[in-house]
């Protein structure tokens, strides 16, 4: 239930006092949650004011809406691929059309500021754009070698997997919600989601897009509640689970998969390092670190915690770097003028305090930020750049997870390949130099799924034709490209064989027919057949 029981009476004096969104749209969006389980209020990170109170969903309704989602998947797979792809395609122009709409929930509910907010939108879009065009080259049954020319026909086909249940996070809640299912319904699978229940309402006018595009109303279904209650109850009934979160929680997801022998997606924590090579661009290179590093207050799976900057450049860049960084403009605003927003909660404003007062009582140096911004919004924290971090302070290795980054020098280029490469996590990194080419043959010895040369995270991000996810303790699978829609189907071989089966027959002994194989087998392997 939700915790405030009446609304202050002036709304001028305190921002608490009413509701930041038009309550008829709250009744609308609420109206798509299957959910019976009393209520819940979010709230305006950057402004503390109250959002939404929401039904909040039970085991019951998560179980109804995986039958109800079981059900419809019978008819949504036999839907032509066309038809489906054109859904997407439709998709695509709406989101644009709604743009404005959009950033601005995206804002109310998760603090970013405005440039990041986009940054999703067109994310969808681009998502939508790309399955929605290569459905068919994804999707239809493709030929393959059969084990005679001629005599066999083969061919490989992709069956869906059925109901594949979404949890998506807070930090993006409009792409991170949208974008991995997009293609497992062009897949021909239904979707029961999850969205993280501090941004619910951001997903919901998603989804009521894709309704408004086309989609039936019983094929994308939505339940809101906690994680153990409502995603653990999702993870028992779905037969496909996509999760982007903590590496803690996802163990505790691959876990409950693996007993059911399910699959799983997973995106999770990171401990991302950037390169700055001696030959970089200084100033481009310090630009390129404030976005990678401060985007959504480093809310982003992706975002920098670790630079290593070559020693020649060291000294030139840090100043760059720095002096940007306490240019940075945070605001509780929605204009295009705001650089960062708020943290989305109390808990991350925790995180981040405690990690940079350890690193401070410990012997680190900030050079930039270190306080809570209070005066602005109750969850600010500035942009704090750290220097003189060692392994004994508890930023070094784990992941902060908010606007804090800690910058090493180094002398040797296989020395900061392999400080990189420390620690659990393998989710992106970032190289900088002037040279393409040498940077992309860093980028291959680093241990990341993804590695952006002279940009942080965009140029993989927005690059939807490649693979996005992590190594190591970062995840399982992959997001984007060809693998990010096979992830929501069973490869079926199917294979036809013609005038002679493959046994002896036709009067040959089993030991001719081996010997017939034997020089099959020779022949086909010097005409070159794989």
């Amino acid at each position: 239930m939700s915790e405030q029981t009446s609304i202050p009476a002036d709304p001028e004096l305190d921002p608490t006092a009413s509701y930041a969104t038009d309550q008829s749209v709250i009744r609308r969006l609420s109206g798509l949650l299957r959910a019976t389980a009393g209520t819940r209020t979010s709230y305006a990170p950057a402004t503390g004011q109250p959002i939404a109170d929401l039904p909040v969903s039970s085991e019951n309704d998560v179980v109804a809406a995986v039958r109800l989602a079981r059900k419809t998947q019978q008819t949504w797979r036999r839907v032509p691929l066309a038809e489906r792809a054109a859904i997407l395609l439709r998709y695509h122009d709406l989101v644009l059309d709604h743009r404005h709409e959009l950033v601005d929930l995206i804002i109310r509910e998760s603090g970013k500021a405005r440039k990041q907010a986009f940054e999703e939108l067109a994310h969808v879009a681009l998502t939508a754009r790309y399955y929605g065009r290569k459905a068919q080259e994804l999707l239809e049954p493709q030929r393959k070698l059969g084990i005679f020319p001629v005599l066999t026909r083969a061919e490989e086909r992709f069956v869906p997997k059925g109901v594949v249940g979404i949890i998506s996070p807070w930090n993006y809640p409009l792409t991170m919600a949208i974008s991995d299912g997009l293609p497992a319904i062009l897949a021909g699978n239904t979707v029961v989601h999850k969205p993280d229940s501090q941004t619910p309402l951001t997903a919901l006018r998603g989804i009521e897009l894709l309704y408004e595009a086309g989609l039936p109303r019983e094929a994308w279904l939505a339940v809101n509640g906690d994680g153990p209650t409502v995603g653990g109850a999702l993870i028992q009934h779905a037969d496909y689970i996509c999760f982007t979160g903590s590496t803690k929680t996802g163990r505790l997801v691959a876990k409950q998969c693996g007993e059911r022998l399910i699959g799983c997606s997973l995106e999770l924590g990171g401990k991302n390092p950037m390169l700055v090579l001696r030959d970089a661009d200084i100033h481009r290179a310090a630009e390129g670190a404030v976005r990678a590093c401060f985007a959504n207050a480093g809310q982003l799976c992706v975002s920098m915690e670790r630079l290593y900057v070559a020693d020649q450049v060291y000294d030139a860049f840090v100043t760059a770097f720095v002096d940007r960084v306490k240019k940075l403009r945070l605001s509780a605003g929605s204009g295009w003028d705001v650089d960062m927003g708020s943290l989305i909660s109390k808990a991350q404003l925790e995180t981040v305090t405690r990690h940079v007062e350890d690193a401070r009582s410990n012997g680190a140096t900030v050079l930039a930020g270190g306080k809570p911004r209070p005066d602005i919004g109750p969850l600010f924290y500035e942009p704090t750049v750290l220097s003189g971090v060692t392994p004994a302070m508890e930023c070094f290795d784990n992941e902060t997870f908010g606007p804090v980054v800690s910058i090493y020098r180094f002398s040797d280029e296989s020395e900061a390949i392999q400080r990189a490469n420390e620690g659990e996590y393998g989710l992106n990194a970032s190289v900088w130099t002037r040279d393409g080419r040498r940077g992309r043959a860093v980028a291959a010895q680093l241990m990341a799924g993804t590695v952006n040369v002279n940009e942080g995270y965009g140029a993989t991000f927005g690059s939807i034709d490649t693979p996005m996810g992590g190594m190591r303790s970062s995840g399982l699978g992959r997001r984007q490209g060809v693998e990010g829609i096979r992830r929501y189907v069973e490869p079926q071989a199917i294979a036809t064989q013609r005038l002679m089966p493959i046994a002896a027959s036709h009067g040959l002994s089993d030991e001719k027919f081996a010997e017939l194989m034997t020089g099959a087998l020779r022949i086909l392997k010097k005409i070159g057949r794989p």
